[in-house]
């Protein structure tokens, strides 16, 4: 049986019902979406008692039809869900697991409401506030230092293997097939020393090799302000699909990438360091090469952010990435 998301709300109901995320006598009042999924197809739910997410894995990346996608990420995403929920403290950061259809590889989270993402960060003289980067370094903080089973966690692999490409190999082809140039006038040209740069990309090789290596740490996977949500109480955290056991510097790497490109203070970049709780097996330089690997693919690559940064800015950046990986 094929079933995909865009249903009528009479189909919908019928299915929520057999699954028993709805009861017998609520039906399906009306459905849109929250906001176009990057990797997914997602759905808001409202019944006449509440709303709730559904998301559903697709054989393809939901924003790049073309590029095929594993479907048991939605599974590993339903795994990170499960696990951490047995951490109070974590899950307080997180919306609550509702149910997994492993059949159609479609997950049901709790419905945080009609809240905008961090991405606003990224603009010119917006900013988190030190109470809500505290509260995102807390859940790194958190899950890095709690010892799940990783034997029973899925390793992702198949999905890793699809990122990696996008972190370590697409950037620094010559020809990959996307002018930059489109992205901000004159920036093919600055990236195209560091696609030339064999050195550079010799490191990628070899950063990329620990990216897919397993490790002893759950992590989120694509910790950015993306994935985090503005609430009245706290910032939330979702989309854990690339999620697995490795290095925390992977994470924290990524987090620290993305306040630089956001022009975050650095009052700000140093609070992170004095704040986030380092495993006693951390490795600073580790992520330095990682926070250098996430500038470098988000300003070069393919998966773009809403940057309000000049060319000139961006050039200093990737300087600036660029000593981070060499040093």
């Amino acid at each position: 049986m094929n079933l995909h998301l865009d249903l009528s709300t009479l189909e919908l109901t019928s299915y929520l019902q057999q699954q028993g995320w709805i009861n017998n006598n609520e039906t399906v009042q009306h459905i849109e979406k929250p906001g176009e999924g990057n990797m997914n197809m997602v759905l808001r739910i409202k019944t006449e008692n509440r709303s709730f997410i559904l998301k559903q894995a697709n054989p393809f990346v939901q924003k790049y039809p073309n590029i095929p996608a594993p479907q048991e990420r939605v599974a590993v995403e339903a795994k990170f869900y499960e696990i951490t929920a047995t951490v109070p403290s974590i899950k307080h950061y997180m919306p609550t697991l509702i149910g997994f259809d492993v059949e159609h590889h479609i997950l049901a989270v709790e419905d945080l409401g009609k809240t905008a993402d961090f991405t606003f960060i990224y603009q010119k003289g917006k900013y988190l506030t030190n109470i809500q980067l505290n509260q995102a370094v807390d859940f790194l903080s958190i899950m890095h230092n709690t010892d799940f089973n990783s034997d029973e966690f899925p390793s992702n692999l198949a999905l890793r293997q699809l990122n990696h490409e996008h972190l370590f190999v697409y950037p620094y082809l010559e020809d990959n097939g996307f002018n930059l140039d489109t992205i901000q006038v004159g920036l093919q040209a600055v990236a195209m020393r560091y696609k030339k740069d064999e050195a550079l990309k010799k490191k990628m090789k070899t950063l990329g090799k620990v990216y897919l290596s397993s490790g002893r740490t759950l992590l989120h996977g694509d910790y950015y302000p993306g994935s985090w949500l503005r609430t009245n109480d706290t910032l939330k955290v979702i989309d854990p699909e690339f999620c697995f056991f490795g290095d925390c510097e992977y994470d924290l790497g990524v987090l620290i990438a993305h306040l630089k490109m956001a022009q975050a203070s650095t009052e700000q970049l140093e609070m992170v360091l004095a704040t986030y709780e380092k495993p006693s097996w951390f490795n600073p330089r580790l992520v330095d090469l990682f926070t250098g690997m996430e500038i470098m693919r988000r300003i070069i690559g393919l998966a773009q952010l809403p940057l309000n940064l000049t060319l000139a800015e961006r050039t200093v950046i990737l300087a600036e990435a660029y000593e981070l990986i060499m040093a």
